[in-house]
């Protein structure tokens, strides 16, 4: 089978698992009736293959997880393996990150992760921690909510503080180097693919964990640089 006609079927398999929702999918204010009960929901941004969003869930049976991306031919491999597991608190959702509005209610989500998301060294707009996302999640989620961030960018690190300055928001956790903790917490010892290729290539990984606060107006942001020196 060629590369093409495997994407397909997975697309297709994708869409007719019991775990996976899509963009026509009618999910907003209906989580709690997904999954079957009020646990918290936490929410994977960018999930890829859903490795932290898995590893989160086998272990908090109690809190259910919703891994979001774009790229079904990725989530396929999440939901298939959450099946196979019977992880029964698990779902993922192939939407953009700007749709999250249309998908959850306000007050519905618990928590944030993004892991190792595309740093988007030249595009501070679609960076996943710039004010136009921010303000998305705020708009779907309880109060508080904390966000977590792991990732090997500096660039990435670096402006998520900024971010966090400028939105004058409360830092729960800021880790410049998480395995050089001793121990490594077991939430922060979920490795995922492109982890494992970072720490090979003895990048350092970072963690911050802060509290989203309220919706910041547009108008009170600082202009945004249309293009960030790599650091």
């Amino acid at each position: 089978m060629g590369k093409g006609q495997n994407k397909l079927q997975k697309f297709a398999e994708y869409d007719s698992f019991s775990n996976t929702f899509s963009k026509t999918d009618d999910t907003k204010g209906q989580w709690a009736e997904i999954f079957g009960n009020h646990h918290p929901i936490i929410v994977e941004l960018a999930t890829g293959k859903g490795d932290y969003t898995l590893g989160l869930a086998r272990m908090n049976p109690q809190i259910n997880y919703i891994g979001i991306d774009i790229k079904g031919n990725r989530l396929w491999k999440g939901a298939k393996i959450a099946l196979d597991e019977a992880l029964h608190n698990v779902r993922f959702l192939r939407i953009a990150i700007e749709q999250i509005e249309d998908h959850f209610n306000p007050n519905e989500v618990s928590e944030f992760w993004i892991t190792f998301p595309d740093p988007q060294p030249h595009k501070w707009h679609k960076r996943l921690v710039s004010g136009r996302f921010l303000n998305a999640y705020r708009k779907v989620s309880k109060s508080p909510c904390l966000v977590n961030i792991k990732t090997d960018s500096t660039l990435f690190y670096q402006t998520t503080l900024d971010q966090i300055a400028e939105d004058n928001l409360t830092i729960h956790q800021n880790i410049s180097d998480v395995y050089a903790l001793n121990p490594v917490p077991d939430f922060l010892n979920i490795q995922t693919f492109y982890e494992n290729i970072w720490l090979a290539e003895g990048k350092k990984i970072k963690y911050i964990q802060f509290e989203l606060g309220t919706v910041v107006s547009d108008e009170t942001r600082k202009p945004q640089p249309s293009k960030d020196k790599l650091l």
